[in-house]
């Protein structure tokens, strides 16, 4: 890198998580970077509040699942190619591609052959399986940034050599707990249940109808009141949330829905129903028991037994400790009343919640100390100085 020259960053996130994970980023380069830096590429309102000139806002390519990234197929083939044009004529020193590996590690791939650098945040999980894409992943890197600990023993077999920089989530769930608690609308007595449906349509669509009908039968089941939040992560989630509870005629009568705060719903929260993700990493960092749940298209789920018969399990919390620490209703297991089950025990059995915490308490143990950001920064600024990564 020139000296009399700005540090251009091309970075790319493909969904909220990753639009989370990268703001903190993008300030720790900055405070980190002897020159001034700028930031070019995809993300959403976080990474733009944090500096990001955005081509595009992640929300319109946010997708999971096989068959719902199939429907797209050309609109992915077209958002690449021109993702491509404009890193070949904007001439970044870095590109910095976080988490959404289907689509940034092709990008990274064709980057890293036009002779730009490149740098990956958050490991696709290699560890769960296709195993066999880590001599790939590794051709197409300059460094790899990794958030568990186990990780970098993955690419041993390959020249890579990842950075463990710990889990970014650590750092917001202990700033969380280092600030006073916030009112929210519990009820003034009983209970309190959070129900976290996801940030996609999708998701929204398959989960939250029976979220809400497990919801309206504890309230008739407990003999305590009780009362239900949804944080909505977005204006755009929030309206997805509405319009489903305007659908159906199964819901509590005490539910609210915020604007944002999860890991403050979740602290309070004494038990919570999280769509599978991101969110359930936050509730075991949270120490809040929940019950995963997930619902997907035939094709999707067809495919992703896969996962399942290898894993046993697709929550990161268990799937790091290797130990159903969190219950998982998934497809068919999904039900009103199967998640009211197992959400009740939460708030009936002493036991079963004390042993959920030590689960949670375990898999929190895993995800390093904090100061993630800031790790990864310098290994950013490290490849954009020049140092390898990969050995000889």
């Amino acid at each position: 890198m020139k000296e009399d020259k700005q540090l251009k960053i091309f970075i790319v996130a493909g969904e909220a998580s990753g639009d989370q994970h990268a703001a903190p980023l993008m300030r720790a380069i900055q405070e980190r970077s002897q020159y001034p830096v700028v930031f070019r590429g995809i993300g959403g309102d976080a990474m733009r509040e944090a500096g990001l000139n955005p081509i595009l806002h992640c929300d319109s390519i946010s997708v999971i699942g096989f068959w719902e990234v199939l429907k797209r197929i050309r609109f992915f083939a077209r958002l690449l190619k021109k993702t491509i044009e404009e890193i070949r004529e904007w001439k970044p020193d870095i590109v910095l591609t976080v988490d959404y590996p289907g689509f940034n590690l092709r990008l990274a791939k064709a980057a890293k052959k036009m002779g730009f650098k490149t740098v990956h945040y958050i490991c696709p999980q290699v560890w769960v399986w296709h195993r066999s894409r880590i001599w790939k992943i590794a051709k197409a890197l300059d460094a790899l940034i990794t958030i568990f600990p186990f990780e970098p023993a993955c690419f041993e077999p390959t020249t890579l050599r990842p950075v463990f920089a710990g889990h970014p989530l650590v750092d917001r769930a202990a700033e969380t707990f280092a600030s006073p608690e916030e009112p929210l609308p519990w009820l003034a007595t009983g209970r309190r249940v959070a129900l976290l449906p996801g940030s996609r349509a999708s998701e929204i669509s398959r989960l939250l109808p029976d979220m809400l009908a497990a919801a309206a039968l504890l309230e008739a089941n407990l003999e305590e009141p009780v009362s239900f939040i949804i944080p909505a992560s977005s204006p755009r989630t929030k309206s997805l949330v509405n319009s489903v509870l305007d659908s159906v005629s199964r819901k509590p009568t005490h539910l609210t829905i915020v604007d944002g705060k999860a890991r403050e719903v979740m602290r309070q929260a004494e038990a919570a129903a999280v769509a599978s993700g991101t969110a359930t990493l936050e509730a075991s960092l949270m120490l809040c028991p929940c019950v995963l749940i997930y619902r997907a298209s035939w094709l999707t789920y067809r495919l992703g037994r896969i996962v399942l018969r290898k894993a046993g399990c697709i929550g990161l919390a268990n799937l790091i400790t290797g130990k159903k620490i969190m219950p998982e209703l998934i497809q068919h297991d999904l039900s009103a009343e199967t998640l009211s089950n197992a959400l009740s025990q939460y708030l009936i059995n002493a036991e079963a919640r004390s042993k959920a915490i030590e689960g949670l308490q375990e898999a929190n143990a895993v995800l390093g100390s904090g100061d993630a950001a800031m790790r990864a920064a310098q290994t950013v600024l490290e490849v954009a100085n020049g140092k390898k990564f990969h050995k000889e």
